[in-house]
């Protein structure tokens, strides 16, 4: 890891701890699976998503706009754990994503269902896809401002049924407080 992201790293885990945050739950193992980081709505889910990452001692992948991997900056982002896809060029992330996991013993792919900080009219699916086809489960990652807890909380397999399995996650995710409640996806 560059001595950058070192810095940034360990920047922000004192900031998450100096701001009252702290962490609920432990990651399952194996450390395979897909945690859905929602709802997103600020800029600053990041910080607290890599505070609470160090918090928990883990070493999470995410997905981010090849923009954000551009110099000065690429290497520390792809050294804090980021994947940067062309969103006008992915043909096939679901595809490429499931690959990373064939292709790893330990993966967390942290993925944002929105897509977008602002309001999305619903979730996207490729979180469930890459699930699905990496037989791996979906963890319910959220950062809650109004208790200021980053959490990882229960691990589902997807069924298959894609609708039943939303439902599940509306329950989960309904009692979690975005930064901007206004720009939440609603289910």
């Amino acid at each position: 890891m560059s001595w950058l992201a070192l810095t940034v790293r360990w920047a922000l885990a004192t900031f998450f701890r100096l701001r009252g945050w702290r962490v609920e739950g432990t990651a399952p193992i194996p450390r395979r699976f897909v945690i859905i980081a929602a709802p997103h709505t600020s800029n600053w889910d990041f910080v607290w998503f890599v505070g609470g990452a160090d918090a928990l001692n883990l070493k999470l992948s995410f997905i981010g706009k090849a923009s954000l991997f551009a110099w000065p900056f690429g290497r520390m982002m792809r050294d804090l754990g980021g994947i940067p896809i062309d969103r006008a060029r992915s043909k096939d992330m679901v595809g490429a994503m499931v690959a990373q996991f064939a292709a790893r013993e330990e993966f967390m792919l942290t993925i944002a269902p929105e897509g977008t900080r602002g309001k999305a009219g619903q979730w996207k699916s490729g979180f469930y896809h890459i699930a699905m086809g990496a037989g791996v489960p979906m963890v319910c990652g959220m950062m809650d401002y109004r208790r200021k807890v980053v959490s990882l909380g229960q691990a589902i397999m997807p069924t298959g049924d894609y609708e039943a399995d939303m439902a599940v996650l509306k329950t989960i995710y309904q009692s979690c407080s975005p930064k901007h409640p206004r720009q939440a996806t609603t289910f």
